[in-house]
């Protein structure tokens, strides 16, 4: 009976959904209610963090989290505006919004500022996704996490409001993203999961806490999910983790700035990479002075560097 009563309401929906977009969300059936359940649920190999059921629960996360702001794209449609188009991109995949808008400055010189801007715009975004997926994996690590990566999501949003208030008014189509629930993608995440939540736990057991800020920087450069959702795995079963691992997430964010400026700069070109280096600069140094400011931070990065030292001579 509900059914029939919004059957024009449904079929408005389907209308704006075409073969593509339900395969996208089929994939995601497939993703979530047929490999999911039949995967193992326990530890596999050295240090027992290897469990195929919980990766690939992460991957679900992932993916529906995008297959959200894809299809909210597909409502919205193209003509989304600077400000959505930020703000859906991001959802989707910041990355992926860093190359399309690139490209995009390169080709037409005189959107290269919109095009800055949708990106600060869509890294502001990412830092929604990392507090979700931590509130997700360790409400306990939330709890600790949420205060500082708060502020640092301040600083890149406040100057990207700033400049979008600038050019509020100017048109801009976001271009068309790709379907974020490929299994290939879907594949490729869980790999990149495991081998951070492996590379973490090694690294800390040969290296101590030290070599876990170099794991973070390296995960973080080309996708903050795995190292966001590695952390909180671990901050559950290591205290040490659950009180610091908020550093190792905002390092991982700020290699990631670095890298999509690069990633920018490639793609749009000297002058493009100039503007986007001058917006990620101030997010950036605003991380370095979270990580040295924060209470304790100085003191225990100290002391862990010190501990560390004298452990391995």
């Amino acid at each position: 009976a509900i059914l029939l009563q919004f059957k024009f309401e449904l079929h408005a929906f389907a209308e704006k959904l075409g073969m593509s977009d339900l395969k996208a969300i089929m994939q995601f059936v497939l993703i979530t209610f047929i490999i999911l359940p039949v995967l193992p649920n326990r530890a596999f190999g050295p240090f027992e963090v290897l469990n195929p059921f919980e990766t690939w629960l992460m991957v679900v996360l992932i993916v529906g989290m995008s297959l959200g702001g894809y299809i909210i794209y597909k409502f919205f449609g193209r003509d989304a505006g600077i400000l959505l188009g930020g703000v859906i991109g991001g959802a989707i995949s910041s990355t992926a919004t860093t190359v399309s808008y690139g490209r995009r400055a390169k080709d037409n010189a005189s959107s290269s500022r919109i095009a800055s801007i949708v990106i600060m715009i869509a890294s502001t975004v990412v830092f929604a996704r990392v507090l979700i997926e931590i509130a997700v994996v360790s409400p306990e690590m939330f709890r600790i996490a949420a205060p500082p990566i708060i502020v640092f999501m301040l600083v890149v949003m406040v100057p990207s409001l700033v400049l979008w208030y600038r050019v509020r008014n100017e048109s801009s189509q976001m271009p068309e993203p790709e379907n974020p629930t490929q299994l290939k993608s879907a594949i490729t995440f869980g790999v990149m999961y495991s081998l951070v939540l492996f590379a973490l736990a090694a690294t800390q057991y040969y290296l101590g806490q030290t070599g876990l800020y170099f794991v973070a920087a390296l995960s973080g450069l080309t996708d903050m999910d795995a190292i966001t959702l590695s952390t909180a795995r671990m901050a559950d079963s290591d205290p040490l983790i659950m009180a610091y691992g908020w550093r190792l997430i905002v390092i991982g964010s700020m290699a990631n700035l670095v890298f999509k400026a690069l990633l920018a700069g490639s793609l749009g070109g000297w002058h493009f990479m100039k503007q986007i280096t001058a917006l990620f600069a101030i997010p950036f140094i605003g991380g370095v002075l979270i990580l040295l400011l924060w209470p304790d931070t100085g003191f225990s990065l100290v002391k862990v560097i010190s501990t560390t030292a004298l452990q391995h001579g």
